[in-house]
């Protein structure tokens, strides 16, 4: 198991391979469709968010409020390839690395290999577990967007698996096309 610290360093990220399974901890920006969208629109009127990206993972996820103790009782990931739509606005701020769930599409698997981009992926449906792994959390902005509101998330050891790594390998594909062979 690997340990990366966040914001992760470019080298960090570029000794990462398919399949490797890591411990995250550091801070992250949560994004999801509303975010995104509303992105998307400031893109198209040239303005930019009233945040930074360059250099930041970016987790597709809408955290709980507090409960349980805990600065967000349940943080899960979502479908990273509804999100395939926003990569490359995402990239062209500057985005190093995403953690979402689940399979992504060739195009996102080029765009991810063509700018460096890592892709990690987390457990789906454990999502009170996963807000143990939170110890603080702050709305960085458009908090009229209610869940989807973007939020920093500070994880300490948050566990993922490199789904497609900065060459472009995709672990995820490789693990669906060794079942299918095994299923013949």
């Amino acid at each position: 198991m690997k340990k990366l610290r966040l914001p992760p360093e470019p080298e960090v990220l570029q000794g990462l391979s398919a399949g490797d399974e890591v411990l995250l901890t550091g801070d992250a920006l949560t994004l999801r469709d509303a975010a995104l969208a509303r992105m998307e629109a400031l893109a198209a009127q040239g303005a930019g968010p009233p945040f930074e990206l360059a250099g930041e993972l970016v987790f597709y996820a809408a955290p709980t409020p507090a409960g349980a103790g805990r600065p967000c009782a349940a943080i899960g990931p979502t479908t990273s390839a509804r999100m395939d739509r926003f990569l490359p606005l995402l990239l062209a701020s500057g985005v190093v690395a995403v953690l979402g769930k689940g399979p992504r599409g060739e195009e996102a698997r080029a765009k991810h290999q063509e700018h460096g981009v890592v892709y990690f992926t987390a457990v789906g449906g454990i999502a009170a577990l996963l807000g143990s792994r939170v110890d603080g959390i702050e709305t960085v902005a458009w908090e009229d967007l209610g869940p989807e509101a973007v939020r920093r998330v500070s994880l300490s050891d948050f566990p993922v698996v490199v789904a497609i790594d900065s060459a472009g390998r995709d672990y995820l594909a490789g693990q669906r096309a060794l079942y299918r062979r095994d299923k013949q």
